[in-house]
């Protein structure tokens, strides 16, 4: 058995070491296409901005496409953890609204870069990678129809098309991509938690008070 664990050991480390070169290739390929744009990029500049030669980078990414999809599909996937993070949290859907509408805006500041390039570049994905990005598009959004929908059957809130508002939500949201300045009055959590009070107003939220005469009455 020490024998196992000794040749098992030296693995971990390696796929340790090969995490954080792939990590590095895609910061620099991020700020990259960022700053220049994915077609005035090339692998050669993105090996010259780590430091290194293109095999580097080949050794992780068969090609430029490979990264831009890597890189698009960072943004969508983390918001979409928001969603289901929040979901499985099983409280009730102003709660749970609340709950996902920090965690959505937090994932989009995290990753700013990322949705910028994913919004500037998503012409440039092949279609594979494209179908694929968008099939979690949806899924975020049938997810959040559904909790509005959810909330409007139990009188929480007050909204006439869930599925119309579940993409103002989307939209405003991933537009602070645009706007938001690290440096800026706000830092990210409390950006959050005012932008989700926005989100709340948007889906028409009634307060506890008011929920509570509703479910009297019903």
């Amino acid at each position: 058995m020490t024998h196992i664990v000794d040749r098992l050991a030296p693995l971990g480390i390696k796929d340790e070491v090969a995490a954080l070169k792939r990590e590095r290739t895609i910061a620099a390929a991020v700020e990259l296409f960022y700053e220049r744009g994915y077609e005035n990029t090339t692998l050669d500049a993105v090996a010259e901005r780590l430091g290194v030669t293109k095999p580097f980078i080949y050794a992780y990414f068969s090609s430029k496409a490979e990264l831009l999809a890597e890189i698009c599909g960072r943004g969508i996937s983390s918001s979409l953890a928001a969603v289901d993070t929040a979901l499985a949290m099983g409280e009730g859907p102003t709660a749970t609204l609340q709950r996902l509408s920090e965690s959505f805006v937090a994932s989009v500041l995290d990753n700013q870069k990322h949705i910028a390039v994913l919004t500037r570049e998503e012409k440039n994905l092949d279609p594979a990678d494209y179908a694929r990005i968008n099939e979690k598009r949806r899924q975020f959004d049938h997810r959040l129809t559904a909790l509005l929908r959810q909330g409007v059957e139990a009188g929480e809130f007050d909204v006439a098309d869930p599925h119309l508002a579940s993409l103002a939500i989307g939209g405003l949201v991933s537009w602070a991509y645009v706007w938001y300045r690290p440096a800026g009055r706000l830092s990210v959590p409390n950006l959050s938690a005012e932008m989700a009070k926005l989100i709340l107003a948007l889906a028409g939220a009634k307060p506890k008070s008011a929920r509570r005469t509703a479910r009297a009455k019903g």
